[in-house]
């Protein structure tokens, strides 16, 4: 199976509004990857959050570069035998968004939000209920 083609990052960027560029990629000195951080309500969600991921990424042979650290899990994408963000890195992230909003997530750092969709800002910062 032939591995998808590098996409230009801004275009990527605009069908992602809650992620960014990775830090130094949008000024061209650095690699070009998209960031995201996502927030939980404790570490046992972070965690069942990034097992799902993990599965998923399994799959699609494709993984992050994260870190977790208690509720926070940090996550870099980008497909490195294309040199940047590809269509595979799309569909991650796609998945990542739904699977933080399932998981509880209750905050992102996103530097933008442009044309969020209708509610889904109020979403991502609700805060899970205590169990």
């Amino acid at each position: 199976m032939s591995r998808p083609k590098k996409l230009p990052l801004a275009a990527v960027l605009e069908k992602l509004p809650i992620w960014t560029a990775a830090k130094g990629a949008e000024k061209g000195d650095g690699r070009e990857a998209i960031y995201r951080q996502v927030v939980f309500g404790d570490f046992s969600r972070a965690f069942g959050f990034m097992s799902r991921v993990a599965m998923q990424a399994e799959k699609l042979d494709h993984h992050p570069e994260w870190s977790n650290v208690y509720a926070k899990v940090d996550i870099v994408l980008t497909t490195h035998d294309a040199g940047g963000v590809t269509e595979l890195d799309l569909e991650m992230a796609k998945f990542i968004d739904a699977v933080a909003l399932q998981c509880g997530a209750v905050d992102a750092t996103p530097k933008r939000r442009p044309n969020l969709p209708p509610g889904l800002a109020e979403r991502i910062r609700k805060r899970p209920p205590k169990k």
